[in-house]
């Protein structure tokens, strides 16, 4: 019959699995700098590549006050950015976007790219009608950070209930 020592060791050793393999796929992302504010979400993948950054696959938000509608295929340019096709890769380490940095479309019609050019963020606003290279580009400071998942933090104190049981089994009597 197992003791309840042997239940809280295996519940601990479950619980860290598992909280290490339901890494967070969500990130909060912001960008300010002259005239601009941007924020919102970002899910990515749950791994990061080789390079430590995780591909984005989706996004929400606004930048002044305009709503996101959408993310940028990798790959693709912002339309008014050719040949500047982004790769939506965010780290979170510095610098934070990758040359290519991620892109995204506007409820206004207008599309916004936020990259690095490996010192400092940039962001390049494509407006209709979207001539070649017309569009501006100004530095932001760039921050994302991953949000923890709700069940890694569930996840979190039934191990450390766990750890706490097996010390009372500990305790002599």
């Amino acid at each position: 019959m197992p003791t309840v020592r042997h239940l809280a060791g295996v519940l601990a050793a479950t619980t860290l699995s598992l909280a290490v393999s339901a890494h967070a796929a969500t990130w909060r992302w912001q960008y300010a700098g002259t005239g601009i504010a941007a924020s919102g979400t970002f899910i990515t993948g749950d791994t990061p590549d080789a390079d430590g950054f995780y591909a984005i696959t989706a996004i929400t938000g606004s930048r002044n006050g305009v709503a996101i509608t959408g993310l940028q295929p990798a790959g693709s340019a912002i339309p008014g950015n050719d040949p500047y096709a982004v790769d939506d890769l965010v780290s979170s380490a510095g610098p934070q976007l990758t040359w290519n940095g991620f892109g995204y479309a506007l409820a206004d019609g207008s599309f916004a790219n936020a990259f690095s050019d490996g010192s400092i963020a940039l962001e390049y606003l494509s407006v209709p009608p979207y001539p070649e290279g017309t569009g501006q580009e100004l530095a932001v400071t760039f921050q994302a950070a991953q949000v923890p998942e709700p069940a890694a933090a569930w996840l979190s104190l039934a191990g450390l209930a766990g750890v706490a049981a097996l010390r009372r089994a500990r305790r002599p009597r």
